[in-house]
């Protein structure tokens, strides 16, 4: 925050119309003024490591709020297949339901079991969705309603933009910008039926002001957090996973990728990027090691580039956190420009620089400057050359970023700092009198 705006938070302020992410602000940590009725609707309850960011976000938010003591009911799918977690909170209660042929939510089905949920004891103090996990047609109907976007059709067409520029001649598709244009003009229409916005990142917040046109007392900013109990610095845990894998001593640099390894997470560019690199330069492929955590179709393209890369397969949450630990920088390649992915929030609070696309998320709150990280463009030539200076700039200068990295995560992307901004929101949205803020 400049020098206005932390003058501004030290006023007496209006949160309807705090136009900056409610991380930077300081709720009380003590037990909450009052207990609330929360129901959550979210498509799909995180399994294991299986768990894309909307479960990752969903299910940290909403076990840090049934810790605080509130009354949760968590209305989602369940596979027959597989069996549902678990969790030692009586307040935390989950209404399950078969998911529709696409995978969504039975939207007949869940407004039933709100219904029912809403005329036993007290209603709903408050009414939290995930994406779309409550269609329009019903959230028009809820006014103490507040939804968080995951990304956004507008979002997209940058992703479109550039998945297109990759493209060869005979792959463009040129008809999928059109269609998205149109999904915007759709979003800009059914969007106002929900009560209140929640963006991940400060991009999507103007764009939901701006483009969206929604009113700014309707749009509230908070990024996405992480647990910070769960990932943080611990060299005795990188030490341990470098010796589990045979990773040598000798390597000077140790690179970190991580998540589904498929096409639209930028795994062509970097994969044609560390390819070239390795082919024009030995010194740096015989100094430098890869890690690759997750699965998908390119973990076997990466393996084919060389026994420095090692392809480690999905990693459970403690696992992850001794893979931050061992690296030395993590690299996200993402063509994806929606959302805020947590694995930057992650490494950044293992005490990690971290390296990724250029697109608005990212830089405008995540890697806002060059004391925390590196970015680079969409292109192989962009992700070689920061590829070269990252390698150049050596460990020291790494770890000098990473503690800045670190601090950074501390201030804005805790777990602890998400769920207070959230708990103040639902306040806010159940009662008037929680939507003044005193510094």
């Amino acid at each position: 925050m400049n020098v206005i705006m932390m003058q501004k938070a030290k006023e007496s302020i209006d949160l309807l119309t705090f136009p900056y992410a409610w991380n930077v602000l300081s709720f009380p940590a003590g037990p909450p003024s009052q207990i609330l009725k929360i129901g959550v609707f979210v498509k799909k309850w995180p399994h294991r490591s299986h768990a894309g960011g909307l479960e990752r976000h969903a299910l940290t938010l909403h076990l840090a709020l049934a810790k605080r003591g509130h009354e949760l009911h968590i209305f989602t799918t369940s596979s027959p297949n597989s069996t549902f977690p678990t969790y030692p909170f009586p307040n935390l209660v989950f209404h399950l339901s078969r998911p529709t042929s696409g995978g969504y939510l039975d939207q007949a089905v869940v407004w039933e079991q709100f219904r029912a949920q809403n005329s036993t004891g007290r209603p709903f103090d408050v009414v939290h969705t995930e994406s779309v996990g409550l269609l329009h047609t019903r959230a028009k109907n809820v006014p103490n309603l507040a939804v968080s976007w995951h990304g956004i059709a507008y979002e997209t067409i940058h992703s479109d933009i550039i998945q297109e520029l990759l493209h060869s001649p005979e792959e463009r598709q040129a008809t999928m910008m059109t269609e998205r244009a149109m999904k915007v003009v759709e979003e800009v229409r059914f969007f106002q039926r929900y009560s209140h916005h929640v963006a991940t990142s400060d991009h999507a917040g103007d764009v939901l002001k701006r483009i969206y046109m929604i009113p700014e007392e309707r749009v509230h900013i908070i990024l996405n957090g992480v647990d910070e109990e769960t990932f943080r610095p611990e060299l005795s845990l990188g030490i341990d996973f470098k010796r589990k894998f045979g990773i040598s001593k000798s390597r000077s640099l140790v690179l970190g990728i991580a998540g589904r390894l498929v096409k639209d997470k930028g795994h062509p560019l970097i994969h044609e990027a560390l390819k070239q690199i390795f082919t024009e330069n030995k010194k740096f492929q015989q100094s430098v090691t890869v890690l690759v955590a997750g699965d998908g179709p390119w973990g076997a393209r990466y393996k084919a580039l060389g026994a420095n890369i090692l392809v480690l397969g999905p990693l459970d949450q403690a696992q992850l956190a001794k893979f931050y630990n061992a690296i030395d920088i993590f690299v996200n390649p993402t063509l994806r420009a929606q959302g805020l992915d947590h694995t930057l929030l992650e490494a950044m609070l293992s005490g990690k620089p971290v390296m990724a696309t250029r697109v608005a998320s990212i830089t405008g709150s995540v890697i806002v400057g060059p004391e925390s990280g590196y970015t680079f463009s969409p292109s192989v030539e962009s992700l070689k050359k920061t590829l070269y200076k990252v390698w150049n700039d050596g460990r020291v200068v790494l770890e000098n970023k990473g503690k800045a990295a670190r601090q950074r995560g501390l201030q804005l992307f805790t777990a602890t700092k998400m769920a207070a901004a959230y708990e103040r929101l639902f306040l806010c949205i159940s009662r008037e009198q929680y939507c003044k803020y005193q510094k």
